[in-house]
């Protein structure tokens, strides 16, 4: 009876930690988002062109979702007080994982989708191990990941491999209306998260561990326990990801995760979506916006033909500048 009370109380707190930390940037996150969505139309509008034109909503949403499926991965380990480094590396492993055993058949998707879903799993249960067990920082136990990861691919592969069958193309290509079925999916992914975190005793204790560990032990949480599974869930949303530019792609490509930059762009994402990097305050709906707001901001600035270097700075300057609010909040709070 004690140990129920307990496994209560902490799930009333985390309930009560994701509301009164998770609203509020949410809420500024999107503000900002429609703001930018006002320059941005404003900016074209001048200039004698669209910006809300059908094909670059579109393009704004299929451009965002492998990011956005990332970042909600990104969300749950970060939440828990860990991060991950290894996700761009494991997203170029797991898209020659999949068009390799796919080879251009239709009747081996199936196969080559739970050989995806396997290896990121491993990858994260390593992750998670290494974090827990051995007790390496998560920045340096995930990059090292990555590097062992990064190690495969160049011993292996020296360009794209393997194959995807046009059947499985139209994930990364096919739409409903104004919603690319890549969104939807991303939507899915995002939705599943949400409600594990508001719903479930797993996403209760994600908010304990990541608030403060130590209380959370105390309270009979096995926090461990609770690392890993994040891991490995981050890890599996890295893999989805891969499968989706695969679909993209035609084929696995050994470079697709780092040119993307869909480690860090992922953990800025959530960062700008309000979750503590510390853990413990955020969510899912805070990183959508993150996701959308650089997805936006990228649409915005190629349509202008902006360099790299001054769309690198801006994105710098928004990160910097959403950390501050936030930090800024919460000590008014």
């Amino acid at each position: 009876m004690t140990q129920q009370l307990k496994l209560r109380r902490v799930a009333a707190e985390g309930s009560f930690l994701r509301r009164l930390s998770a609203d509020r940037p949410a809420r500024a996150v999107y503000v900002a988002l429609a703001l930018l969505i006002l320059l941005g139309w404003l900016l074209f509008a001048l200039d004698g062109g669209r910006f809300l034109s059908q094909e670059n909503i579109v393009g704004i949403q299929q451009r965002s979702a492998a990011l956005g499926i990332v970042a909600v991965g990104q969300t749950l380990v970060i939440l828990a007080g860990s991060l991950d480094l290894s996700v761009a590396y494991l997203i170029s492993l797991t898209s020659l994982v999949a068009a390799e055993i796919m080879g251009g058949a239709d009747a081996n998707v199936p196969a080559a989708v739970a050989a995806v879903l396997a290896v990121s799993a491993l990858a994260g249960l390593v992750n998670g191990l290494i974090v827990t067990r051995l007790r390496v920082h998560a920045f340096i136990a995930t990059l090292g990941v990555a590097l062992i990861i990064r190690g495969v691919l160049d011993d292996r592969y020296d360009g794209p491999a393997g194959s995807v069958p046009d059947s499985f193309q139209h994930l990364g290509y096919d739409r409903i209306g104004l919603l690319p079925v890549s969104a939807l999916l991303w939507a899915a992914v995002a939705a599943s998260a949400g409600l594990l975190l508001s719903r479930t005793r797993l996403g209760y204790r994600i908010y304990a561990v990541g608030g403060d560990a130590a209380v959370a032990r105390l309270s009979g949480v096995r926090t461990e326990r609770v690392v890993v599974t994040a891991h490995v869930l981050c890890s599996v949303c890295a893999g989805i990801a891969g499968l989706l530019l695969a679909s993209r792609l035609g084929a696995g490509a050994p470079t697709v995760g780092t040119d993307g930059g869909y480690d860090l762009e992922s953990i800025a994402a959530v960062v700008i979506g309000g979750t503590a990097l510390a853990g413990g305050r955020g969510g899912v709906a805070g990183t959508v916006g993150g996701v959308l707001l650089l997805a936006v901001l990228d649409s915005i600035f190629n349509q202008m033909e902006v360099n790299s270097f001054a769309k690198d700075v801006v994105r710098g300057v928004v990160l910097v500048a959403a950390l501050a609010v936030y930090a800024r909040g919460r000590r008014t709070a």
